[in-house]
């Protein structure tokens, strides 16, 4: 498993614009010191300050797509090329292949919402909208970490799809019908979508004002939502890889 999870990284350094998405995570900080700073106001709380900074579109649509992205190109190659017949003649394990990619998008994920952490912390505070408060930037960090681990395991099922397809159009269309639906879900049942349900994490910590839903927050159901999709995309993925054969 371990050494299946150095190869994904390395073949990563032969996909520079895997790293350029990275650079997707200073528009919502960019966003927000350009808003905040044109808005006219003489006091800004630095709760609402990272909550378009950090969060905003970010763990909705920003995240989701990079992430859905990154899952469809450490699928492409393999599933272009018919590699996945070589693999199982090593033999490699077909469900610890599909965690080791699985790891990466983790991995990376993490690093994603850090640099958007920093970035929100680096911009407030160059554009005198935030002050320097230690408790406030460790709860961002925090919060930030939690939802790049959820939205990690929420992206799972755009993995699973791409299991399946030789090319790139089935998971991008795949990823943006997911992420169209996360997005109007959330407003009618956030815990019917693994994206949706992460809104639900971001609401408990109760610092970030002007959030509302349509329903109690309930940390137990969205780990739920998103532990049933993942089960499920788990299985297809099993079953598909099986039949690569």
């Amino acid at each position: 498993m371990v050494n299946l999870i150095q190869v994904e990284f390395l073949k990563l350094r032969r996909k520079k614009f895997v790293w350029l998405m990275l650079s997707t995570a200073l528009i919502m900080p960019v966003f927000a010191c350009l808003y905040f700073g044109y808005s006219g106001k003489s006091y800004i709380n630095t709760m609402e300050f990272y909550r378009w900074s950090a969060l905003g579109c970010t763990w909705l649509i920003i995240l989701p797509f990079v992430l859905g992205t990154l899952c469809t190109v450490l699928m492409h190659d393999e599933n272009r090329y018919d590699m996945l017949k070589q693999l199982w003649i090593v033999p490699v394990n077909k469900l610890g292949y599909f965690l080791s990619k699985f790891v990466v998008v983790l991995v990376y994920s993490v690093i994603f919402m850090i640099i958007t952490a920093l970035a929100s912390i680096t911009f407030g505070i160059i554009c005198e909208l935030i002050t320097i408060n230690l408790g406030d930037m460790i709860f961002l960090f925090r919060i930030c970490i939690i939802i790049s681990v959820l939205s990690a395991m929420a992206i799972l099922p755009i993995m699973a799809v791409s299991t399946v397809s030789k090319g790139y159009v089935l998971p991008f269309c795949a990823i943006l019908v997911y992420i169209f639906l996360a997005f109007f879900m959330t407003p009618i049942n956030m815990y019917l979508h693994p994206i949706s349900s992460i809104s639900a994490a971001i609401a408990i910590s109760g610092k970030f004002t002007g959030l509302t839903f349509t329903q109690d927050i309930n940390q137990g159901f969205m780990l739920i939502c998103i532990l049933l999709w993942d089960i499920f995309s788990l299985a297809f993925s099993y079953f598909a890889l099986n039949k690569r054969k």
